[in-house]
């Protein structure tokens, strides 16, 4: 009856998707079946494969989910730089650190399943619209430095989304720093600011 009703209303592939995520997040990416995320989502073992071809392809669905609403937080919080660069800039910073505690499901899908994101055609486009975000971002925060003297853009997206997921792997998440004496944010803000005046991109 559960699994006749979860196609009636259509829901049956994010009830999936929605399953899977909470699996992840109390077993870790590698640990969940397919049939644990049917059980879950009140289907037959069989159910899934009408929607995934397997769990590989399950579990891109939840990264490619993740990295859409990742992406959107971190439009929201740059807001093209609204009022100050810097402070929007800062802001996306904490946004990455709270999507990665109020959605562990899916940020571990995201970075820490071992899924090839290339060999996806729509998961690549949503890891690469995040990416964007930081990109955007950074061309705009080096826009008071003269055009050659601006470091390049993607160079210092990745090292601040390198400096964001270090100190969630780190110190969020119960991790082995998670002890610290400094908050998170904290710790992710300051290392930030250091990096961008050692780059010349915010004054002293």
């Amino acid at each position: 009856m559960a699994e006749r009703r979860s196609y009636h209303h259509g829901n049956l592939r994010q009830a999936l998707v929605d399953a899977t995520s909470a699996l992840i997040q109390e077993m870790g990416p590698q640990a969940f079946t397919l049939t644990e995320a049917a059980r879950r989502a009140g289907v037959s073992p069989a159910a899934p494969y009408r929607h995934f071809k397997g769990r590989e392809e399950l579990l891109q669905e939840v990264a490619r989910q993740g990295f859409l609403e990742f992406a959107d937080r971190l439009e929201r919080a740059f807001d093209d730089g609204r009022p100050k660069p810097l402070s929007a800039f800062l802001r996306m910073g904490q946004a990455y650190l709270d999507f990665a505690r109020e959605r562990p499901g899916f940020y571990m899908a995201m970075f820490e399943s071992g899924i090839s994101i290339a060999g996806n055609a729509e998961l690549s486009h949503a890891s690469n619209r995040a990416q964007g975000v930081l990109l955007g971002a950074a061309g705009i925060l080096a826009e008071r430095l003269p055009p050659d003297q601006r470091p390049p853009a993607r160079m210092v997206a990745n090292h601040i989304w390198a400096l964001s997921h270090g100190v969630v792997e780190l110190f969020s998440r119960g991790r082995p720093g998670g002890r610290s004496s400094i908050e998170p944010s904290e710790m992710l803000e300051s290392a930030a600011i250091i990096y961008l005046r050692g780059l010349g991109m915010i004054p002293d």
